[in-house]
């Protein structure tokens, strides 16, 4: 069933050109950040395509390693240190530190509801770990590091040169490492003289160019998980990303517990099934998907006007899709739509 969603966007990127891949397509398949990562690349001879996937494949494998949270890199490194607690700084690959300013400033953009320094809150809940029988943390404990409130304006970064002040920061970079990974993937494309392309990474995507004549036609996932929900046409330069409650989740008593936890509570976010963001960059688009569904169905038009997101569709846990009026002059419903009376497209004024 993942691989199934995993590939639905790029599916849906070839509908327009019959069943078959159209003439000048290549496709390449690699396996990184624990999901698919499908190329669609236009214009290109086999070698160069060939040659794209493993150098790609190259470099995220090289971000996964360094990035990863949970086993040995040099994020679990810094990790490790900041949990000395002493406070000294620590010298940070130099091809990590540009992450971390990134990943600050959207996260202080975001009113911190993007935080990847919540480490520690993700570990209580055990979502890093392979399923099992699972059940919630000790409210005392999630209560605990809500009241130590570690957010990434702990991060104090001069070019390699760390320091944090609050030892309960933990770096945890799952909610934005596809984005960031797909956009380092897109540059070395260019590198490699290709213009036109599409990277799909488990159903996010960001794509360039045009193919042809013809647009890129990508799919925004049903907020069940499990087929396509709408579909945006691009050209140029463009990255849709969704976070959505179905994608890792347990039931324990009779409730649901999903992997985005909302900072202000310690708790899985609620009110929003899904969020969807046409956004200028992956790691934009990404960071954003997350913090508007934690943001809820009320909060998230002022988060993403403080983080200048004009495109966003979001659907509430009763199924009511939310639009930015930017997002509805782009966004054509497929098959068994929500009826009138479940879409809201948001005044302008409003964002």
């Amino acid at each position: 069933m993942r691989r199934a969603r995993a590939i639905a966007g790029l599916l849906l990127a070839l509908l327009a050109a019959g069943c078959s891949p159209p003439p000048g397509l290549h496709e390449e398949r690699i396996l990184v950040f624990g999901t698919w990562v499908d190329l669609a690349l236009w214009g290109v001879d086999e070698a160069t395509a060939a040659r794209a996937g493993r150098v790609i494949q190259g470099d995220l494998g090289d971000l996964h390693t360094r990035w990863h949270a949970w086993e040995p890199g040099e994020i679990t490194r810094i990790n490790a240190l900041v949990a000395g607690g002493d406070g000294a700084p620590i010298e940070v690959d130099p091809g990590v530190a540009p992450v971390l300013a990134r990943a600050r400033e959207l996260s202080i953009r975001s009113g911190h509801l993007f935080n990847p320094a919540i480490g520690r809150l993700i570990g209580l809940w055990g979502f890093h770990r392979p399923p099992a029988e699972r059940a919630p943390p000790p409210a005392q404990a999630l209560a605990a590091l809500v009241a130590a409130a570690p957010t990434m304006a702990d991060l104090e970064l001069d070019g390699t040169r760390l320091v944090v002040r609050n030892p309960l920061v933990q770096l945890d970079f799952g909610a934005f490492a596809k984005g960031y990974g797909v956009d380092i993937a897109i540059g070395r494309l260019r590198e490699l003289g290709i213009r036109t392309a599409l990277v799909n990474a488990g159903g996010d995507l960001r794509a360039i160019g045009q193919r042809g004549d013809r647009p890129w036609r990508i799919g925004i996932r049903a907020p069940s998980g499990d087929g396509l929900l709408a579909a945006i046409s691009v050209s140029g330069d463009e990255s849709l990303f969704t976070s959505g409650t179905y994608e890792r989740r347990f039931e324990f008593q009779g409730l649901h517990y999903h992997h985005i936890i909302d900072p202000r509570t310690g708790y899985p976010a609620r009110g929003v099934t899904s969020v969807s963001v046409l956004g200028r960059d992956g790691a934009e688009a990404d960071a954003a998907a997350t913090a508007l569904l934690v943001a809820g169905p009320a909060g998230w038009p002022a988060v993403a006007r403080a983080l200048g997101i004009e495109h966003v569709l979001l659907v509430d846990e009763q199924g009511t899709v939310q639009m930015t009026p930017a997002m509805a002059a782009r966004a054509e419903f497929l098959a068994d739509p929500p009826p009138p009376q479940r879409i809201v497209t948001l005044p302008a004024a409003s964002l």
